[in-house]
């Protein structure tokens, strides 16, 4: 196995062989669960859900079918805000033709940090029917990417799994990426399986406190814990091909934040203890103040950058609690990471 590993395949990324699915040996799910008729009856069903809305943790209870709008404000159809190859995302994803990122407008979530507000707050983008949202797929196909990457669909899982059966006939056959913030329902992840390849799950925030304030989503710590588990039942952990991009399995996310290191904590032992110490896991420095978090005084503590202090003791954590496949392109960065 290991001779078939590319050479410049960190081991963090292989597991010595482990992790290594020959590419020739790889069938997206979607594809099996379309040949045999499931899909169809995932897309009946998640329809249905829209017009009495209970897709997401909201249960706004209202007809999404006939475009009454919940808080997501999201009707019948998913608004796109951009598409294109992605050259920002994980090495495991990105490759070297990008992943093919799919930003959807509007969010269930109300976080006062959010550095895309525009997009899911204010809801930039173009309203896009199930076949338009196909072609998009088959346009970064045809562009060389990698994979297909849905970034925030938990209040459109309907008209994803919609869109899919038209894509599949065009000729579709990349991996599926399921980028969400962890806010999604059960039951929403549940039609999802057989359908994503690829769960990259953001666990935000692990204080029921915290999430009401910055999250405006008390339930979101619980609500996480549930759906990343039955995300890792699906698909287990990532797997990548010999060149190291990921095939199949769950990929966390999680952005640290200036003074909530206590949450980081909580959620790198929830990782190692109840999925595995074999998570991969991109635990983020980016946190810049945005939104509200930079202009509102009710969230002065977190109205500024995260030290480098703070990011050593976040990796200090998620070792102590036995992770260690963390994603590598700190290793490209020129200068050195503290905590690397």
């Amino acid at each position: 196995m290991l001779q078939t590993i590319a050479p410049d395949v960190p081991r963090e990324v292989h597991g010595d062989g482990r992790f290594v699915l020959p590419r020739r040996n790889f069938v997206p799910a979607y594809l099996r669960t379309y040949e045999e008729g499931r899909l169809k009856e995932k897309v009946e069903e998640v329809l249905a859900a829209l017009a009495d809305c209970t897709v997401c943790p909201r249960d706004c209870h209202v007809d999404r079918l006939h475009d009454r709008f919940g808080v997501c404000r999201v009707g019948r159809y998913a608004r796109v805000a951009s598409f294109f190859p992605h050259f920002g995302e994980e090495d495991v994803l990105r490759g070297w033709r990008g992943s093919g990122t799919i930003f959807f407008s509007w969010c269930n979530l109300r976080c006062v940090f959010c550095q895309n507000f525009e997009v899911s707050q204010i809801g930039e983008g173009e309203e896009v029917s199930p076949r338009d949202l196909a072609r998009i797929m088959l346009r970064l196909q045809e562009m060389g990417c990698h994979n297909i990457n849905f970034v925030t669909p938990e209040h459109v899982v309907p008209q994803v799994l919609e869109a899919l059966p038209y894509a599949i006939e065009m000729g579709l056959r990349l991996p599926i990426v399921y980028n969400t913030s962890s806010y999604d329902s059960l039951h929403s992840i549940r039609l999802m399986e057989g359908v994503v390849d690829i769960y990259m799950p953001d666990f935000k925030l692990w204080q029921r406190e915290h999430a009401r304030k910055y999250l405006l989503a008390p339930d979101y710590p619980e609500v996480a814990r549930q759906v990343v588990k039955a995300m890792h039942e699906q698909v287990g952990e990532l797997v990548v091909d010999e060149n190291g991009l990921a095939l199949r399995g769950v990929l966390v996310r999680h952005l640290v934040m200036p003074g909530l290191l206590e949450d980081t904590r909580e959620i790198m032992g929830f990782l190692a203890r109840e999925l595995s110490p074999d998570t991969y896991v991109n635990i983020m420095d980016q946190y810049y103040p945005a939104w509200k978090a930079k202009t509102e005084p009710k969230y002065a503590e977190i109205n500024r950058r995260v030290r480098s202090e703070e990011m050593a003791e976040a990796f200090a954590c998620a070792r102590e609690a036995g992770l260690w496949r963390f994603d590598t392109r700190w290793r490209l960065l020129r200068r050195p990471r503290p905590w690397a």
